[in-house]
C-alpha cells in the first residue's frame, strides 16, 4: 500500500539499494522510522535535482511523535511495562491455536479518554499500509468510538500489551431520536490474523449496542468481501438463536415480524437480514429434495429480479414523458434470455458465498 505515500507507482527517486523500515513498539506505539541505502545521487551529477527526502514524506502522514534514532527508540521501550489501554474493557477472547493459549481484551474508547488523541493519531498510521484508498478521520467529532483489540501477555512475570487491531465506529442521525452507528474502518493487524479476533470484535460492538434503546440498527460503510463473511458469520451465529430464524419460521417468507425482531433485538438493518435470511434458509434447506431446492432458488431469484421490475416501473413513467429515441436509449439493452442467465449466475455466486459461510459456522 505503499503507493498512498509514493505514488500510484511506489517509486522513490534517488537511491540505490534502498531498504526503508518502520518499527512500532507494542503497546506505545512509539515509532522509529530508519532508511538505509548503499548509494544517493549528487546533484550536481543530475542538474541539481535531489534524492526524495524520504522522511520527510512520511512525516507527512506519520505524528511527530517519531525518531530516526535506534537508541532514542530502544529507550522509550521501557514505558511498554507500565502502559495501560485506553478506555473501558467490554470483552475477553482467550484462544488456544497451535498450542499456545492467549489472551485478548477489547476496550470502548472515545476522544475524550485521556491522552488517547495523541494515541490514534499513530494507531491509524497502520491504515496506509494496510487498507487501500483509507484515509484519516476527524477524531474531534465527538460522534466517533473506536474498539481497540489489545494481547494481554506476560513477561517477567509483570502483564504487558500488544495492540492487535481496532474499529472505529461514527453514530450518524436517525429519524426522529435515535443514532445509527456505522462500522468505518476494521484493521486485525498481520501477526493477529486468522485468530478470529475480527468476529469477537464485532461481537464485543454488538454486545454494547444491543441493550441501547438510543440505537435503530447497525450499518457497514463499503465493507470488503472478507469483512462481510466475518460479518455473515457473526449475524448468523446470533440470529440462530431467535424465533423468526427457526426452519419452520423461514420458509413462511422474509416477513415484517421477522425484520422487525432482529432489528429490535440485534440491530441488523433490513438489507443485511435478508442477506442472512436466505443463508440460514439454505442450511435448513435439504440439498437433495428438488422441491426445497426449487422453492429457495425462486425466492432468491425473486429478490434478485427486483432491480428489473423497478425498471419495468419505470418505463411506464417513462413512457408519458420521453420521445421514442429517447425512450430507447434509457432502457436496458438486456433482453429476457440475457436476464435470466443473468439471474441464474447471480444465484450460483450466491449460493458458492453462503456455502463458504456455512462451512466456517459448521467447523467453528
Amino acid at each position: 500500500m505503499a503507493h498512498q505515500l509514493f505514488g500510484d507507482s511506489e517509486t522513490i527517486f534517488g537511491y540505490k539499494g534502498l531498504n526503508v523500515q518502520m518499527y512500532y513498539s507494542a503497546a506505545n506505539l512509539n515509532t522509529y522510522i530508519n532508511v538505509t541505502y548503499s548509494e544517493k545521487i549528487d546533484p550536481s551529477n543530475f542538474d541539481g535535482v535531489h534524492a526524495d527526502n524520504i522522511v520527510k514524506k512520511i512525516s507527512e502522514f506519520v505524528p511527530a511523535r517519531f525518531t530516526t534514532s535506534q537508541d532514542q527508540f530502544l529507550s522509550t521501550l521501557s514505558a511498554e511495562k507500565i502502559f495501560q489501554p485506553f478506555g473501558e474493557l467490554k470483552h475477553v477472547y482467550t484462544t488456544n491455536k497451535g498450542d499456545r493459549k492467549r489472551k485478548f481484551e477489547i476496550y470502548k474508547a472515545d476522544v475524550d479518554c485521556p491522552g488517547f488523541r495523541d494515541y490514534h493519531s499513530h494507531l491509524q498510521t497502520f491504515i496506509l499500509w494496510y487498507i487501500d484508498a483509507a484515509s484519516y478521520i476527524d477524531v474531534d467529532d465527538h460522534r466517533w468510538n473506536f474498539y481497540l483489540v489489545f494481547e494481554k501477555y506476560s513477561k517477567g512475570g509483570s502483564p504487558m500489551y500488544a495492540i492487535a487491531g481496532y474499529m472505529t465506529v461514527y453514530n450518524y442521525y436517525a429519524y426522529p431520536e435515535k443514532i445509527r452507528p456505522r462500522i468505518s474502518q476494521v484493521l486485525i493487524l498481520p501477526p493477529f490474523q486468522r485468530l478470529g479476533l475480527c468476529a469477537q470484535l464485532l461481537q464485543a460492538f454488538y454486545n454494547v449496542v444491543a441493550g441501547d434503546r438510543s440505537v435503530k440498527d447497525i450499518t457497514v460503510e463499503d465493507p470488503s468481501e472478507s469483512f462481510q463473511r466475518v460479518r455473515d458469520y457473526v449475524d448468523i451465529k446470533n440470529c440462530m438463536s431467535l424465533k423468526s430464524f427457526s426452519s419452520e419460521n423461514l420458509k413462511q417468507g422474509f416477513s415484517k415480524s421477522l425484520i422487525n425482531e432482529v432489528q429490535d433485538r440485534l440491530k441488523i438493518n433490513k438489507r443485511q437480514a435478508r442477506r442472512v435470511y436466505e443463508i440460514l434458509w439454505y442450511y435448513h434447506t435439504r440439498k437433495n429434495n428438488k422441491d426445497d431446492m426449487k422453492a429457495y432458488r425462486l425466492e432468491v431469484k425473486t429478490r434478485l429480479n427486483q432491480p428489473f421490475m423497478k425498471n419495468r416501473r419505470d418505463f411506464e413513467k417513462l413512457k408519458k414523458s420521453l420521445k421514442p429515441d429517447e425512450l430507447a436509449a434509457s432502457l436496458s439493452n438486456m433482453n429476457l434470455e440475457q436476464r435470466h442467465e443473468y439471474l441464474q449466475l447471480r444465484y450460483e455466486d450466491c449460493v458458492n458465498d453462503y456455502e463458504r459461510i456455512i462451512d466456517r459456522m459448521t467447523s467453528s
